[in-house]
């Protein structure tokens, strides 16, 4: 059986999360039991929630246990399989963690699902037509539901679900503004990902200044809104809000160091009678089928096309993460294992 190099979490962060929060291993593969399929993994994604997931702390998550190996998505192929569902040579996605391979129990729902690469390619099933995907079809269409003709906004919009959410609201006939860091994300939102205007927060790093540029991108105020990030950024949404505006919350990644993030004018959800929804995607499986066929057709037809930001091998994943959260990936970001 092959050696399996693991990236584990060795120890909690304190504030900031650095390298030295983990800790590269080898071990040898088990031997396969009846049931089980042992893969091989091709790519493993790296997504914000991850940080929040390092705290020992309560959140929607358990917390990743300490000495274990570090949780997360993964895309591959089975090398050997002891389950009459999946053969050798079977492409597959599933929950793998940051290592090399991993012996699933595949008879287990929701453990490994077979993916067709004819026109999608594997490591999308990890972005574009997977988890982040499938988190912009939910919070788009069954929190914010747009009409046609409306204006929508999503935070960290050059990202896997920024790009999947901007393909989904122009389907549907909406105005879509992004917000990014940097004139080539900007960019790169606008004029490959379609949307009608991006606005650059590093041009605008405070309140008064982010919220007279929604004005000049939004001229007819701001119907839905995909929240990302938190902080400034938030404040300065809720002063462009239109009554009866929707706000599908997903992340907060600006206070995924531990610092609290006050809003500074709460009374604005009441005034203009705000719907506010917090939703993880994973609660809603039942979904799934219906966004991801919409996706996958996106991607094939070219109508989404998704970058990925790719670190070579697994020990390149705690600083590509670290990256990611410093805003330095471009698209999805993964780490390539083949």
């Amino acid at each position: 059986m092959p050696t399996n190099r693991q990236i584990l979490l060795d120890n909690r962060p304190v504030g900031e999360a650095t390298a030295a929060n983990f800790k590269l291993v080898s071990n040898d593969t088990p031997a396969l039991a009846d049931g089980q399929v042992l893969v091989r993994h091709h790519y493993l994604s790296l997504d914000p929630y991850m940080r929040g997931r390092m705290n020992d702390s309560k959140s929607y998550a358990a917390s990743q246990p300490v000495g274990e190996v570090f949780q997360g998505g993964t895309v591959g192929e089975v090398v050997e399989s002891r389950h009459p569902k999946y053969a050798a040579g079977d492409k597959v996605a599933g929950f793998g963690g940051w290592q090399e391979y991993s012996v699933v129990d595949a008879g287990q729902p929701g453990m490994l699902k077979k993916v067709d690469t004819t026109h999608v390619p594997l490591s999308h099933y990890l972005g574009a037509v997977g988890m982040p995907g499938v988190t912009a079809w939910y919070g788009l269409v069954k929190i914010i539901a747009p009409k046609e003709g409306e204006t929508v906004v999503i935070t960290a919009a050059s990202g896997a679900v920024g790009s999947a959410f901007g393909a989904l609201a122009k389907a549907r006939g909406c105005r879509v503004v992004g917000i990014a860091g940097g004139p080539d994300k900007c960019k790169y939102v606008t004029d490959e990902l379609g949307f009608d205007a991006c606005i650059d927060y590093r041009q605008h790093p405070d309140v008064k200044s982010m919220s007279k540029a929604l004005k000049e991108a939004c001229p007819k105020g701001i119907d839905g809104y995909f929240e990302n990030v938190g902080g400034y950024i938030l404040d300065a949404v809720l002063l462009r809000l239109n009554a009866f505006a929707r706000i599908a919350l997903c992340g907060m990644i600006a206070g995924y160091d531990g610092q609290p993030l006050p809003l500074a004018n709460p009374a604005l959800l009441l005034v203009n009678r705000v719907k506010l929804e917090g939703f993880i995607v994973s609660e809603h499986m039942e979904v799934w089928p219906e966004a991801l066929k919409e996706l996958g057709a996106l991607v094939g037809s070219g109508k989404l096309r998704p970058r990925e930001s790719i670190a070579q091998g697994i020990e390149s994943a705690p600083e590509a993460f670290l990256g990611l959260l410093k805003g330095r990936n471009f698209g999805k970001q993964l780490v390539k294992l083949v």
